[in-house]
């Protein structure tokens, strides 16, 4: 054997490592860089469009707040003049505001509590009935997702009218008014919105209970625990997320609501005695042509449901969720 095909024989082949050999030169990043950039090149043309349905009328919102813009500057009576925090003083020194403001967070709680306490107790019903009874279950709540809602709450008037709605004649209660009183028009609002938001909570729930291992459940059962003590300590813990998602959800549904309050107590009851947020804002900025202020309010609003959303995931976080 001569040196040279010892040599030859003796030297180890050259190590490929992740499609390259050590004799041959690196490959250049761009293919590292392309595979980041394709996700946002995707993602793109969605952000595109949200970009300007919901960034650039939020944009313009913040802006006409810290103008003077009544109806004397929208006919160009008079000129646009800054005015800095002037809406939002005025607004924050009015009593009428804190009322609205007050009304409009206990009635989203209720909204919310209820919501939840509805949605996954018909989720829970779900996994005990039968095929047939859990179809009919399931479209009778679909249905009443899918209906607008101008239609439920034109539906719910009519059901609880005082001349002729079945609610009164079933329960005797005559001609009786739910819309006159403050707190029964809440009340009979609180009942159609809950109506309408619930199937998003069973559903979502139901979903969420069906992916659960089933030896999870049969053991605690065996154990002797109850069907509140599965929920309790079993099921709830297990389904974290998802009912972060829709507590989330239904705060930021059930804070912003108006088609309900408008419809049903026509424009916010008498006197304003059912005026939320919303309305009042709506009210403010057409019915008084005060688009400064009424812009004021809608950033007012856009602010405490981030605060809450917010501070919600970061309690979560504190107790150790993974979100």
């Amino acid at each position: 054997m001569t040196p040279a095909s010892s040599g030859v024989a003796g030297r180890r082949p050259p190590r490929l490592v992740r499609g390259w050999s050590r004799g041959s030169p690196r490959p250049r990043g761009s293919g590292g860089m392309q595979s980041r950039k394709a996700p946002w090149l995707y993602l793109a043309p969605a952000l595109v469009v949200l970009g300007g349905l919901l960034v650039y009328p939020v944009y313009q919102l913040g802006l006409i707040s810290f103008f003077r813009y009544t109806q004397a500057q929208v006919s160009g009576g008079e000129p646009t003049t800054f005015e800095g925090f002037g809406n939002y003083a005025e607004l924050l020194g009015d009593d009428r505001f804190w009322q609205v403001l007050l009304s409009t967070v206990v009635f989203a709680a209720a909204c919310v509590a209820s919501t939840l306490t509805v949605g996954c107790a018909l989720a829970v019903l779900l996994t005990r009935v039968r095929a047939l009874p859990r179809l009919v279950l399931m479209m009778a709540a679909l249905g009443a997702w899918a209906t607008p809602a101008v239609t439920g709450s034109t539906v719910w008037l009519l059901l609880f009218d005082p001349d002729f709605g079945p609610v009164n004649r079933v329960l005797g209660l005559g001609d009786h008014s739910w819309t006159y009183g403050r707190y029964s028009a809440f009340l009979l609002v609180l009942l159609e919105v809950v109506w309408c938001s619930f199937p998003f909570v069973m559903v979502t729930v139901y979903a969420g209970i069906r992916a659960v291992p089933g030896e999870v459940l049969e053991a605690a059962a065996l154990d002797g625990a109850s069907q509140w003590r599965i929920w309790r300590s079993v099921l709830a813990p297990m389904l974290r997320p998802i009912l972060t998602v829709v507590t989330i959800q239904s705060v930021i549904w059930d804070f912003k609501v108006f088609t309900q309050i408008y419809v049903m107590t026509n424009g916010g009851g008498i006197a304003g005695q059912n005026l939320v947020l919303n309305v009042y804002a709506y009210q403010q900025a057409f019915a008084s042509s005060q688009y400064s202020l009424g812009s004021a309010i809608g950033v007012v609003m856009l602010l405490i449901l981030l605060a809450v959303t917010l501070g919600y995931l970061r309690l979560l976080r504190r107790q150790g969720e993974e979100l």
